[in-house]
């Protein structure tokens, strides 16, 4: 896969994957936990990786090629 593409792919995770997350922030879940839950152990994980893969990705690649 092209680098571009990686790029394109995580960016349009990390963004449609927060809009749950701003949800949970402003909207009231107490009544929620199913959607609580998955928010904090799944989508908040995946959008900190995507986001540290597309700040570090370069970095980390390199390392691994040593």
């Amino acid at each position: 896969m092209k680098l571009s593409t990686e790029r394109i792919i995580l960016r349009w995770v990390h963004i449609l994957l927060s809009f749950p997350i701003v949800g949970y922030i402003y909207e009231p879940v107490a009544d929620r936990s199913y959607e609580a839950f998955a928010i904090k152990f799944i989508y908040i994980p995946i959008v900190v990786l995507s986001g540290l893969w597309m700040w570090k990705g370069q970095v980390i690649r390199q390392q691994f090629k040593r």
